[in-house]
């Protein structure tokens, strides 16, 4: 039966606090924690961050970097049209099937098609995007290439594929 009486708070849970000042024996006398004199030992006294001392502190000494690397640029793989030839004649060619025959490395980022090369056969193509010229290439065989229609707002590729 649990009764006030009876509760404890669980081991470990309630550590006692530091007896301060209390001579050296204690093991907190003399400094009482707060290390030796000067600025740090002082009540309010604290040094900002990355101060070194007067010495020129270690963010001014690197040099500023240039540039600008954007977080929200998409990592298309590119396919160039000469892969496509090795494709039957009239077939659709998708990202599934681009990844089973290796010419894409990962299912789940956006593949762009690039204009390199000459095209042979007559292709239905799905991809995120295509360079003008891969277009005017696949159309010039009577292919196509599907494009999927995005609201203005989304930037192509952010689209979760269904692979």
């Amino acid at each position: 039966m649990i009764s006030q009486h009876s509760l404890r708070p669980n081991p470990g849970s309630r550590k006692r606090s530091r007896s301060l000042g209390r001579g050296d024996s204690s093991g907190h006398g003399s400094f009482s924690g707060h290390g030796g004199k000067g600025q740090t030992a002082r009540s309010g006294g604290n040094i900002k961050a990355g101060f070194e001392g007067g010495q020129t502190p270690l963010i001014r000494r690197l040099p500023k970097l240039k540039g600008f690397k954007n977080p929200n640029r998409l990592p298309y793989q590119t396919v160039n049209v000469e892969s496509f030839n090795d494709f039957e004649d009239g077939s659709t060619v998708d990202i599934v099937v681009l990844y089973e025959n290796r010419l894409i490395s990962r299912k789940n980022r956006p593949v762009k098609i690039l204009g390199n090369g000459e095209l042979t056969k007559k292709l239905t193509i799905k991809a995120d995007a295509c360079s003008v010229s891969a277009k005017q290439k696949i159309e010039a065989k009577g292919g196509e290439v599907l494009l999927p229609t995005l609201p203005a707002t989304k930037a192509p590729g952010k689209i979760k594929q269904d692979v």
